[in-house]
């Protein structure tokens, strides 16, 4: 991208909020269902039927305003935002405008040169979902899916103060991992628990004034996050260095073609007539409710990352690779708790071996086939010097394959390691004896060639061998001789 120009990115986050019931009615939210089986008369927008709202929402936003050192409205207002679309049958959306439940919020990322940034959030308020239009098996119709209707959402506004697709990546995953440890929403982007707006301008560099923006819309995961702001900000550089303007306008990403198109003119404010609902009550928090939700509030990353490496002594990188699941961070501290090896050691297992199983094979850290005191016992066999790293990883597979227990995959596979020094000695001077060649090389000064025969003698032994004692030997012996 061109140096002379500046991307300028505000994210619009809509987040399903984990209700077992809609925003204003009865109807369930469970993902999956046969189509239009979850919508009742209130959700299909029949006269003469009243929303209720749903108090578990209220609480659940004003988790996520403490959370992100926002502020709770004492009085918000939930309006009618009016549209006319197929999956929307009452002609209008119940959100939040001018009186959002939260407001003026903040949190802070880590930009791909290491910094710490602050980014501001402008509100997050409530509203409900629309249905879906339904494209797959219509030949000539669309079909309309209105399970969704009246799902809670929280749409979380940023300030327009991220410069490029790295850092709104940093700053979605924040928030998707926020909301997870909150418990307020699964975060699932495939069901489209997690989907987020861009909005997107470049700017002259140095200049105050913003440029025109287009919005992205409904992206729904974050590598599509990315592909598609920074398609976008080489489109209008391209669009302002031929002499054109940008068009302020909704535009869709295209994954296939990896580009943006056109979707419709963006619409303003003034544009959805919004006006407050008359059905519904403003909501009232008190003083007294927010301190009780601020008790609720469970460890969050940063404090539960910066503990990690006070308490644990593990390096921040892999801290904040565990902090990013709660159900990855709690199987480490089981696991670290459990074992006598360091808690680096755990980290490094949890992060490596284990993740790289659970990813090989589309397992949930939650269903695990190597339960965190499993994993334990595994490190202390490697702590006491029963089976080498090396070895540990062959029976690290064997549990997960369901053999059995680290203890019983060593005995049955005969992997004790080797600790007999007379019985290391007696292989080394073998290898020794069998490369003259390398070993005068070595003895000369070319001591890169201990890598060589440590190799040599863990292939003798089947790897069994102590690493330590054998290097220990083979620098005793090559000189002695």
């Amino acid at each position: 991208m061109s140096t002379a120009w500046e991307t300028v990115i505000g994210l619009e986050i809509h987040t399903q909020l984990a209700t077992t019931s809609k925003i204003f009615s009865g109807s369930p939210t469970a993902y999956g269902a046969e189509p239009n089986t979850q919508a009742n008369l209130v959700d299909l927008g029949y006269p003469g039927v009243l929303p209720v709202l749903n108090a578990e929402v209220v609480r659940m936003a004003c988790k996520f305003g403490l959370a992100v050192n926002a502020r709770i409205a004492p009085r918000s207002v939930f309006a009618r935002k009016n549209y006319f679309y197929p999956d929307l049958p009452k002609g209008y959306q119940i959100s939040q405008y001018e009186l959002p439940i939260v407001f003026d919020g903040e949190l802070q990322i880590e930009t791909a040169a290491g910094d710490e940034k602050r980014i501001g959030i402008t509100r997050a308020h409530l509203e409900e979902d629309a249905g879906k239009s339904v494209h797959e098996g219509f030949s000539q119709a669309t079909g309309i899916d209105l399970n969704r209707a009246g799902t809670p959402l929280l749409e979380i506004v940023s300030e327009p103060d991220l410069r490029s697709a790295s850092e709104a990546i940093a700053y979605m995953r924040k928030i998707h991992t926020i909301v997870r440890y909150l418990g307020i929403s699964d975060g699932n982007m495939q069901e489209g628990s997690f989907r987020c707006d861009a909005n997107v301008s470049v700017r002259p560099r140095g200049q105050a004034e913003l440029g025109t923006r287009t919005e992205l819309k409904n992206l729904n995961s974050f590598r599509f996050v990315e592909k598609a702001i920074n398609y976008e900000i080489e489109r209008q550089i391209d669009v302002l260095e031929d002499g054109g303007e940008v068009v302020q306008e909704t535009r869709l990403y295209d994954s296939d073609k990896d580009e943006t198109r056109p979707m419709r003119s963006k619409e303003e404010a003034n544009d959805y007539r919004y006006f407050p609902d008359p059905d519904l009550l403003p909501v009232e928090i008190s003083e007294d409710y927010i301190a009780a939700v601020r008790e609720s509030l469970p460890e969050l990353p940063d404090a539960k990352r910066k503990r990690f490496v006070d308490d644990y002594g593990l390096r921040p990188d892999d801290a904040g690779i565990l902090i990013l699941s709660l159900p990855l961070a709690d199987f480490f501290e089981a696991t670290a708790a459990a074992t006598a090896a360091a808690p680096q050691v755990a980290a490094n297992w949890v992060i490596g071996e284990l993740s790289a199983a659970l990813n090989r094979d589309g397992v949930a850290i939650a269903d695990s086939r190597i339960a965190a005191g499993a994993l334990a016992r595994l490190l202390d066999r490697i702590e006491d010097n029963t089976i080498s790293g090396k070895i540990a990883k062959e029976v690290f597979e064997a549990m997960w394959d369901g053999e059995g227990s680290a203890d019983d995959i060593i005995e049955s596979r005969g992997l004790r390691q080797i600790t007999d020094s007379s019985a290391i000695d007696s292989v080394v001077d073998a290898v020794i004896a069998a490369n003259p060649g390398q070993a005068a090389e070595y003895r000369a000064g070319k001591e890169k060639l201990l890598g060589f025969f440590v190799g040599q003698v863990m292939k003798e032994t089947q790897g069994k061998a102590n690493p330590a004692q054998v290097n220990e030997a083979l620098k005793r012996r090559l000189k002695a001789e």
